[in-house]
């Protein structure tokens, strides 16, 4: 009987594929996000069928979601092994895979591929209601949680200081989490914080609902010339009604996307592209997260700044949202996201962008 045991225990574990999703701090949208992503693609061994209320990932594949620092983070924790698949802001991405910008004497990560575009992220600028902040211009002088070294809000945040003319030595930097900005907010040891997530964040939500926050708009000229010279930031707003008190605020957004490694099996990446955009995980995706609803198969490929995987572009040539390639060349994120399947295929010059 042990030995029995033992050899079922070993053929088990030998079975089952884990896969381990970079996401963000808890506070944010990754998290929760990429926890729906792992419960969509999952599919443990001895999971009923999925037509009879089982999980419908992919047989034998566990897949979790991992905190970490935010999209600088995540990349480096993809490229070392950390994480199998992990998520990522456009500008970040698109940085990475060139090794320009904020990666410039870094080295680059051309092996970067994309799964799918997921849903646009919104720079939430939290401030304190007692204090006047009206604009990003009124930080000059205050104290400002800028999060923390690898995440994508700290390199958001200081491009669009020195967008409206703000330098290092005008503002007080706090290196802060969400979680601890949080903190830091209510205690009343920060004026402002920078958050880069889709909303309703959770983070937001709390401090929202003390009345003592609101979130401060990022608009004109200087947000109109940031979108100009780094086109992976379009202008939006958060909507009325998403946070307590807080009216409709214009604001920036970039994209949010799942990357993974050039060399990740294609196989794999393929059925967990399959699952993930099965018609039956769509329920799961519209009730976990406000966010999961704008999570669609028609926006997969919208401004990618990395290539497809080739196990990802499979599944999207046999759903007929791309064409099969027919020349190679390599992306150009300098020219900004663009859409649908250009966004899979074609640079700034017309040409395929392919594996």
């Amino acid at each position: 009987m042990s030995f029995l045991l033992i050899t079922a225990t070993a053929t088990f574990a030998q079975d089952v594929k884990l896969f381990r999703i970079g996401t963000g701090s808890t506070a944010g949208t990754y998290y929760p996000i990429g926890a729906l992503i792992a419960s969509a693609i999952s599919r443990p061994p001895g999971s009923a069928p999925c037509d009879e209320g089982g999980a419908c990932g992919v047989d034998n594949l566990i897949a979790t979601a991992v905190t970490s620092r935010g999209s600088f983070d995540n990349i480096e924790g993809l490229v070392s092994g950390r994480f199998d698949s992990a998520l990522s802001q456009a500008d970040i991405a698109a940085w990475a895979y060139r090794g320009d910008h904020v990666f410039t004497g870094k080295k680059a990560y051309p092996q970067l591929r994309a799964i799918a575009n997921l849903y646009p992220e919104h720079v939430h600028l939290v401030v304190r209601r007692d204090l006047g902040i009206l604009s990003v211009s009124d930080l000059r002088g205050k104290r400002v949680a800028i999060d923390r070294p690898g995440s994508g809000t700290r390199i958001n945040t200081l491009l669009i200081m020195n967008a409206f003319g703000i330098e290092p030595t005008d503002f007080e930097a706090i290196e802060l989490g969400p979680e601890a900005a949080i903190t830091a907010l209510l205690e009343g040891e920060v004026d402002a914080a920078f958050f880069v997530v889709g909303y309703p964040s959770v983070a937001v939500t709390e401090l929202a609902e003390t009345g003592r926050f609101t979130i401060a708009p990022i608009s004109g000229v200087a947000a109109n010339q940031l979108i100009l010279t780094n086109r992976f930031y379009t202008a939006g707003a958060v909507p009325l009604g998403v946070y307590h008190g807080v009216g409709t605020i214009p604001t920036l957004l970039v994209g949010a996307q799942w990357i993974v490694q050039q060399d990740a099996d294609e196989e794999l990446i393929y059925q967990i592209t399959r699952a993930f955009w099965a018609d039956s995980n769509r329920e799961l995706l519209n009730s976990g997260h406000v966010k999961g609803r704008q999570i669609r198969l028609q926006t997969a490929l919208d401004g990618l700044t990395v290539p497809l995987h080739p196990g990802a572009r499979r599944f999207y040539e046999e759903v007929g949202l791309i064409q099969p390639p027919q020349v190679t060349a390599e992306p150009d994120p300098d020219a900004g996201p663009v859409t649908g399947e250009a966004a899979a295929d074609v640079s700034e010059q017309g040409k395929t962008v392919t594996d």
